[in-house]
């Protein structure tokens, strides 16, 4: 096998086009084995095996600059770097990360985990370089999905502007997550179809080449004709509008006429685009037939059949949420659901087949999904955004200013709350709490099971005051009874779950069950500890906290989520606003660190986010209760 003597990139420039073809088989098989046992991102990486070839036989990294957007079609450039042997620990905790990672290898330039930021980067390099005065190539890989987000379309405008030598790929596959959506979306459909204008261009460029060198004139003559045949074949030529040369399309899956056209681009002066046709999970019917559940594979599956191995158990919060929002829907025509291109991951698939005017998909477009949420809120309607917490990051903003400022009724349905296993650092959900507390009017809930969870969005559908936030995690729930009624919770108030007058650990979300085993250990020890589902993160529940304070017993707050200005932070501050300096609280949540990608039960593991952490930290606690003085409070 050609496979097994790729140690790097500079093993591939010996072989043929045939061998190349051949060896693009072998890495194919290699994927889709290693996959079916691991998971991971199978449909983008089988779609881009030729071009990543290519540029490897091509180019010289790490001294020319690939730099991948998103990161998580990088798979087939960790083989040909030298990583083949480390796939079996693909997204496993201290094993081979599932995005481009820095620590791994020189030849990984750039990290990224969201959408749409290899064009900055690649214009941050060429400067870079430029001014050092070196010589190297920079390629930036870019989906038609992500294209779409704005900060791309920011960058394209800088470096057409600049005219930096640099080249973009763009690798269009008609998908990003979900099917793309938008006017460039249909633009890019026009071009991939339009024969016409292939033909037209073809001929064109025939009869120029019979045509002898004349002299400069005739040749910028031929250049103006080109151009003109494409506005005449085209409504606009965007690409060349925002400064770059044009290529393609073309096939992706052919190395011969690839390799041609990457010559030719390498060749051009400026920043140039090479538009490439590929097809989402090449070569395994199962992700070419459904290209979008074959995107992120997170269970092991058959090979042969294609067919998922879950493990049986009660629903994902995500299920629980789209099923809650359906029935709520069906009362409230208000409801108008919103998603930045995650409606499958996001639990709207089924929303959207049954109120399909009610759903509305604005691409990878976290901002504009935001302010475009806040207008409708003015206008009446009852919007809920639902999107990833890593990626409500990206919308901050219009969160503060378009949202919270106008205190527009906006509902945020937080998923993937916490963190999220495989993913790894660049997706854990763990800085929400801290960036969304501390802006004015609004509200933030997260619920402690799957029943809560459907109490919590009536509770958001019913509240008119402002912006409300529900987050959850990305696990199952716990499979307690749900109630068919959903009742609304009392507005800012926390449950005591386990009566106990040692110490109090007020936990949210799947830590309360971390509260649970910890006040097991104690009780074991003596000890009965109060358990405390602090379900409202804001507005806290000040009459709980200041009968606390009246009681004068320790709390240990417990979140899955940063410590620095989340849940914990926000006990502490109520107390020392209030002059409590006498009570004692701790907090046990996620450290000053990005957690990088392993198991949701190692990450937590690895920050102690455990029952015998929580036992020890609450007994850590006791001692010095024990010295104050009798009824002081």
């Amino acid at each position: 096998m050609l496979l097994e003597h790729i140690n790097e990139p500079n093993d591939l420039k010996t072989l043929s086009i045939a061998q190349l073809e051949e060896l693009a088989a072998e890495i194919r098989t290699f994927l889709i084995e290693k996959l079916s046992a691991t998971g991971g991102h199978l449909a983008p990486n089988l779609g881009v095996v030729e071009l990543t070839l290519a540029l490897h036989y091509l180019f010289d990294s790490p001294k020319d600059k690939f730099i991948f957007d998103v990161g998580h079609q990088s798979y087939v450039h960790k083989i040909l770097t030298g990583r083949r042997d480390q796939f079996d620990t693909l997204r496993k905790y201290k094993g081979l990360c599932g995005f481009i990672n820095r620590s791994e290898s020189p030849h990984d330039v750039w990290e990224a985990g969201h959408s749409s930021t290899s064009l900055s980067a690649a214009m941050g390099m060429a400067l870079a370089r430029d001014s050092k005065g070196e010589k190297n190539k920079v390629v930036a890989v870019i989906g038609d999905g992500a294209l779409t987000g704005g900060m791309a379309l920011e960058a394209l405008n800088h470096i057409g502007h600049e005219k930096k030598n640099l080249m973009v790929i763009l690798n269009d596959n008609e998908m990003s997550i979900a099917p793309n959506v938008g006017a460039l979306h249909h633009y890019l459909g026009k071009i991939r179809t339009d024969r016409h204008y292939q033909k037209a261009k073809e001929e064109l460029n025939q009869l120029l080449n019979k045509i002898p060198a004349i002299g400069g004139k005739l040749a910028k003559t031929a250049e103006r004709l080109k151009d003109s045949v494409k506005y005449l074949l085209m409504s606009g030529i965007l690409f060349e509008q925002f400064g770059f040369t044009y290529l393609g399309p073309v096939d992706g899956h052919d190395l011969p006429q690839l390799m041609d056209l990457l010559e030719q681009a390498s060749r051009v002066p400026g920043p140039v685009l090479v538009h490439v046709i590929t097809v989402k999970g090449k070569g395994y019917s199962p992700a070419e037939a459904d290209s979008f559940k074959w995107h992120g594979v997170s269970s092991p599956y058959k090979i042969e059949s294609g067919q998922m191995l879950k493990a049986v158990g009660p629903p994902m919060y995500t299920e629980v949420f789209s099923e809650a929002l359906m029935d709520l829907a069906e009362e409230d025509k208000r409801i108008i659901a919103v998603t930045p291109a995650m409606a499958g991951g996001s639990g709207l698939v089924k929303f959207a087949e049954k109120y399909p005017n009610r759903m509305v998909d604005v691409g990878i477009a976290e901002q504009h999904a935001a302010t475009m949420c806040a207008a409708m809120a003015m206008e009446g309607m009852k919007p809920i955004f639902a999107v990833y917490s890593t990626f409500l990051q990206r919308a901050y903003d219009q969160v503060v200013h378009d949202i919270c400022r106008h205190n527009a009724n906006v509902v945020f349905a937080i998923d993937r709350a916490g963190f999220v296993g495989g993913d790894g650092e660049t997706h854990q959900g763990v800085y929400d709490i801290p960036f969304l507390r501390h802006i004015p009017n609004i509200a933030i809930m997260m619920p402690k099971d799957e029943n809560e969870l459907r109490r919590m969005m009536k509770t958001a559908i019913d509240y008119d005051d402002g912006p409300i936030a529900i987050r959850y995690p990305r696990i199952n729930g716990l499979g307690v009874t749900v109630e068919k009624e959903m009742k609304p919770i009392p507005f800012g108030t926390w449950e005591t779950l386990r009566e106990g007058d040692s110490a109090i650990i007020a936990a949210v979300g799947p830590m309360i069950q971390v509260a649970e085993e910890a006040a097991d250990i104690l009780k074991r020890e003596g000890l009965n500890v109060r358990i405390v589902n602090a379900r409202f993160i804001k507005p806290l529940d000040e009459a709980m906290l200041l009968q606390i304070a009246e009681e004068g017993l320790p709390v240990l707050v417990i979140e899955e989520g940063s410590e620095l200005g989340g849940l914990g932070s926000a006990v502490l501050e109520f107390y020392a606003l209030r002059g409590k300096h006498d009570m004692h609280v701790r907090l046990l949540g996620v450290p000053d660190v990005f957690v990088k990608h392993g198991s949701i039960k190692e990450q937590r593991q690895e920050v102690g986010l455990t029952a015998e952490r929580a036992a020890a930290e609450v007994k850590a606690l006791l001692p010095r209760i024990r010295k104050r003085v009798p009824g002081q409070v």
